[in-house]
């Protein structure tokens, strides 16, 4: 019994003491063998196959010393309970060897996973530098590390770590809106509340599923409000939309109505400044905005319509006030463009009469810089009669600004000729009292009065003249045209 015990501790101590020197050697060999293929210790172990074989080779071990022990006396120990005794105490060495073993290739399971855990924290921090679009999908593949030892190895020390790296990561990668760069903080908060359906179950997360949510609210509103009435930037209603989409009874969702509404009067005190066709550019871009905008609260969706009717009403006003300033700045063809627009597009705005005025006046002053002195008013009547003579073939138009702006209609002349030449013209036009001239008149304030006649024909230039015209005088003149360059 003792020959068996210690051959059990597989160092070949029982065939030692019966003086058996090859089974001796031999369980040294396979002892040998055994702690080269153990060591150093692998987080799987020992292959299945050759434990089973060691422990066979050990109980054949055990039997044969047995049996020959029955036959042959121990070298030493002289008495047998006291072989046995010794052989009982070294079993202490395998069993402490496998412990030892165990531990062995439990530390090596928690180095295993150290080191995963490590290459993911690696990859992480070197996507870090990497705009967010291109580290997502690193992040996804690298967090699906941290998942993996949470769900599979939870009791490692790796896995135990894992809480304090992703606590470490939403800081990371909230780092722009913590500097206060809320626009480019916008898609990796984006990213870090997809978390739960990419990579990380929200139970592990915890309290780390909702911090995205303030931060990332108050993103879209300071990035979409920095952005209003900036040339139109579709981000503004892009950010807006999305934060009173996504948290519609937040804080933030609840000042976007009031940051428009001081964005519109801030954009329409431009309109009285010196540059009122920049402020009408830049408040139309902020009335396409703001018309994007819209909400499921009934408060805030209230309060954007009302928005949008002021916006409009001060792009009205500013359309007509750019078209003032063109005019007074000497642009007339800019001025009348303007002004034509403004009565086609506003034909009920209050406005109307005195724009159309300015659109005959820019025309005149088209053709003679003079008159784009003169700023029209709604002023018609006055103590001066003037009657216009049609001997052309063809309708007149005329323009008048001065002290008054209007246009006048006469229609053609079917018996009229057109001159070939200026002095034929002066001496015969109007003259023949058989003809039934066309005629029209009107009544001006007294003063300069500035006139540019236009015809029907469109081969026919156009002819501008001024004249000062007395009060209680009353003036005819006669319009014709005349070869070669068919001037009116």
């Amino acid at each position: 019994m003792a020959v068996a015990l210690l051959n059990l501790t597989g160092l070949g101590l029982g065939f030692v003491l019966l003086r058996r020197w090859i089974p001796a050697v031999a369980c040294w060999l396979v002892t040998g063998i055994l702690l080269v293929i153990a060591l150093p210790a692998t987080p799987d172990g020992l292959p299945v196959g050759v434990t089973v074989l060691y422990t066979a080779l050990l109980v054949l071990a055990a039997v044969l010393g047995a049996v020959w022990g029955l036959r042959r006396p121990l070298m030493w120990p002289p008495r047998g309970p006291v072989a046995f005794g010794l052989a009982v105490v070294l079993l202490v060495v395998p069993l402490g060897a496998a412990v030892f073993y165990s531990n062995a290739r439990e530390e090596a399971y928690q180095q295993m996973l150290l080191k995963r855990l490590t290459a993911a924290d690696t990859a992480i921090t070197a996507a870090e530098a990497e705009p967010i679009a291109t580290a997502e999908p690193e992040y996804v593949t690298n967090l699906a590390a941290y998942q993996d030892l949470l769900d599979h190895h939870g009791t490692s020390r790796a896995a135990k770590l894992v809480p304090q790296r992703l606590k470490v990561f939403y800081q990371v990668v909230s780092t722009p809106y913590t500097q206060g760069d809320y626009c480019n903080a916008i898609e990796p908060l984006k990213f870090l509340r997809s978390l739960p359906a990419k990579a990380i179950s929200a139970s592990d997360l915890g309290p780390l599923v909702s911090f995205p949510d303030d931060p990332l609210a108050t993103s879209l509103f300071q990035c979409g409000t920095h952005a209003l009435g900036s040339n139109g930037d579709p981000a503004a209603a892009q950010n807006l939309n999305d934060l009173m989409t996504t948290f519609p009874n937040s804080a933030q969702a609840g000042k976007v109505e009031p940051a428009v509404a001081a964005a519109i009067t801030s954009a329409a005190g431009g309109l009285t400044g010196s540059d009122p066709c920049t402020a009408t550019t830049q408040i139309t871009s902020l009335g396409t905005q703001i018309s994007a905008l819209s909400s499921s609260v009934t408060a805030i969706s209230y309060g954007l319509k009302k928005d949008v009717g002021t916006v409009n009403s001060d792009v009205e006003a500013g359309t007509y006030g750019c078209a003032v300033s063109k005019y007074k700045g000497g642009d007339f063809a800019g001025a009348q463009t303007a002004m034509d627009t403004f009565v086609s597009t506003y034909p009920n705005d209050p406005n109307k009469a005195l724009a159309q005025k300015y659109s005959i006046a820019a025309q005149i002053a088209q053709q003679d810089a003079d008159a784009g002195k003169v700023t029209p008013t709604l002023t018609s009547g006055g103590s001066v009669s003037i009657t216009i003579f049609n001997d052309s073939p063809d309708a007149v138009q005329l323009l008048y600004t001065g002290p008054a702006t209007g246009t006048i209609n006469i229609a053609a002349c079917s018996s009229c000729k057109v001159y070939n030449s200026t002095e034929d013209a002066q001496q015969n036009a109007c003259g023949d009292s058989g003809t039934d001239y066309p005629k029209a008149s009107f009544t001006l304030p007294p003063g300069t009065t500035y006139l540019l006649q236009k015809s029907t024909n469109t081969n026919v230039t156009d002819y501008t003249h001024s004249d000062q015209y007395d009060a209680g005088s009353v003036y005819q003149l006669c319009a014709y045209e005349k070869n070669p360059l068919g001037g009116l």
